[in-house]
């Protein structure tokens, strides 16, 4: 599947990356969902505002449980120059 947008540089939180590793999975199995426009547990209103960043350029927010349950967001920035996987109480 083609990518609707640029990751950038990719960076993860500790926390993220503990959460990850305990689940046994990786970040790509995230980022590709991420990239490919599957939002995941997001409200509607965050997936129209994620439909519009792709043509307006905003942020973009997506939001996953890994296999043991735990949340991790994806945040693609605005610029594109940067896209982190972090847990929600990093943010």
């Amino acid at each position: 599947m083609k990518p609707k947008f640029p990751l950038g540089r990719l960076v993860a939180t500790p926390g993220a990356l503990r959460a990850l590793e305990e689940a046994g999975q990786s970040p790509s199995f995230f980022l590709d969902k991420h990239v490919a426009g599957d939002w995941g547990e997001v409200d509607d209103v965050d997936k129209r505002l994620n439909d519009e960043a792709l043509v307006n350029g905003d942020r973009l927010l997506s939001a996953y449980r890994t296999l043991r349950g735990v949340k991790i967001w994806i945040i693609t920035e605005a610029d594109r120059s940067s896209t982190c996987t972090l847990l929600p109480s990093d943010y």
